[in-house]
């Protein structure tokens, strides 16, 4: 056995283990991206980096074995900093995108690509319950959302976006149409209760996320009927008061209680909302027509004034969401805001201090080349946009929304939430401009193969693939081709994918550290 100092913890150590396995054992964990346990080891990523506290020299830990009296450290500024380097320059290298660019354009950031892709399979409830993670009024939105999602889509390249809106519509009406329309299961009972003001897009979207966080909630409004701007500001030939009516009834029979004709006044508010309730989210729609003006809340020109990052007004308990904090008139918007005012609450009600949501590291490389729209196109059908007669009041028929789904490219990546390569670069916040010059690499796809895909433009070169191939006898496997900073994992002898991998397709495909290699 050998002594040694990680992190100045003692151990003994068998002779021969590396440190990065000696760090482990203790319950040190240093990141990694080019190692596989009981596979070739080949340094290249340098994520794992650690150093010699008795030479102050960085070395990788996968390749060193320990030695008698070696002082490891394996994390500092200068550790944090060597590795945050590594990430970037394997980013400049690196061509894919995290998120497909329709997602992070949606203001609820709906995982839109999921959603098209259940479509596509015909599982239209699945789908619905994708969108309900972040979109609470679904059908609603389907008729009057401007979808700035579709303006980013890539199809617009080769003809005309994904209807995506129609399609958040088509499983949203779908699902409403059923006896058992679906509601998220309900997280345990707090025994608090919210006062939510106001019925509109922000108000309905709020009230949904603090029932499905397992709290009360009472709705106020100073009108007849419940939906605010919706039933009371757009046309019944651009939004039916029957969309309306459906999904508040859905948040009524999810336990909403609704108290109209009861406008909150500043001694009602006083008095009333907050002696009888824990939390309050103000969602009245537009500032300077509500009388909210005369409270003594902290305002500006456009409104409430608020904390960007959690929607917390001035007054401690308090949450604002929609045209009450601007006036923006577009309801996603009010409908995203409400369920971040919403989790505040929630966090608040549990005793925790509100913070804003974090967004991950989200790789992009903006437009595709016109030599790139046939590569995407692999992974989609031909078919024109389906355009109804009717428009947004329209509807597609299940065929037609299968089909509809089945245009998008799938530009997403497969491993956005296990990719070793995002993981670290959000860990680190690196910064994927730092070291891009000149034009970036044209990507392919390898999409021969029955079970997995091949981007090449996202793999960092760390064979571990090449190993596993060698390792299981493939009769030709995956090779490194070229030398120097072009080297590429391709196919030898000019022979097809689907030929390389006939074993070890998905073993390939779960090492991967990025999404270079993933499974269909």
């Amino acid at each position: 056995m050998i002594n040694i100092t990680i992190d100045n913890i003692k151990t003994q150590i068998t002779e021969g283990t590396t440190v990065l396995n000696a760090a482990k054992s203790i319950g040190v964990e240093i990141p990694t991206m080019c190692f596989l346990e009981g596979q070739s080891n080949h340094p290249s990523c340098m994520i794992c980096v650690v150093k010699d506290k008795s030479t102050g020299k960085l070395f990788p830990s996968c390749a060193i074995a320990v030695t008698e009296g070696m002082e490891i450290i394996s994390k500092d500024e200068e550790i944090i900093n060597a590795r945050k380097e590594s990430l970037e320059l394997l980013l400049s290298d690196h061509v894919g995108d995290c998120e497909a660019p329709c997602r992070p354009s949606c203001p609820a950031n709906m995982n839109i690509p999921l959603m098209n892709r259940l479509i596509a399979d015909g599982k239209f409830s699945e789908s619905n319950i994708v969108v309900k993670e972040d979109i609470a009024l679904p059908l609603i939105l389907g008729y009057i959302c401007p979808a700035p999602c579709e303006k980013a889509c890539r199809r617009n390249q080769v003809d005309n976006a994904v209807s995506i809106c129609h399609l958040k519509k088509s499983v949203a009406a779908e699902d409403l149409s059923s006896e058992n329309s679906y509601l998220p299961p309900k997280e345990k009972k707090t025994n608090k209760k919210v006062a939510i003001i106001g019925t509109g897009p922000g108000g309905l979207s709020a009230a949904f996320y603090i029932l499905k966080w397992g709290h009360e909630c009472v709705l106020f409004d100073k009108n007849k009927e419940p939906g605010g701007t919706l039933r009371y500001q757009i046309l019944e030939n651009e939004l039916p008061n029957e969309a309306i009516d459906k999904e508040v009834a859905l948040i009524k029979k999810y336990g909403a209680e609704f108290r109209m004709n009861y406008l909150i006044t500043k001694e009602i508010y006083e008095t009333n909302i907050k002696k009888n309730f824990d939390a309050i989210i103000l969602a009245t729609g537009d500032f300077e027509s509500s009388n909210f003006k005369d409270f003594s809340f902290e305002s500006g020109k456009s409104g409430i004034t608020i904390d960007k990052g959690t929607y917390e007004t001035s007054e401690e308990g308090v949450f604002a969401c929609g045209n009450i904090i601007r006036s923006r008139r577009m309801a996603i918007n009010s409908v995203a805001q409400g369920k971040i005012a919403a989790n505040s609450a929630n966090m608040y009600l549990r005793g925790e201090k509100p913070k804003k949501a974090h967004r991950m590291f989200n790789s992009k490389f903006g437009k595709l080349f016109e030599a790139e729209l046939d590569e995407y196109m692999k992974e989609a059908i031909p078919e024109k946009r389906i355009e109804l007669e009717k428009g947004k009041m329209g509807d597609f028929t299940k065929e037609e929304a299968i089909l509809e789904a089945q245009r998008c490219m799938h530009c997403d990546c497969r491993k956005v939430d296990d990719c070793k390569l995002r993981t670290y670069s959000d860990q680190y916040k690196a910064d994927q401009k730092k070291y891009k010059f000149g034009e970036r690499k044209t990507i392919k796809k390898y999409d021969q193969h029955d079970t997995v895909i091949y981007e090449p433009e996202k793999c960092i070169r760390c064979n571990l693939c090449v190993d596993i191939t060698v390792k299981n006898g493939e009769l030709t496997g995956l090779t490194s081709v070229g030398r120097g900073f072009n080297v590429q994992i391709d196919v030898p002898f000019g022979e097809s994918m689907k030929n390389a991998l006939t074993e070890t397709a998905i073993k390939c495909a779960e090492a991967c550290p990025t999404g270079a290699i993933s499974l269909k």
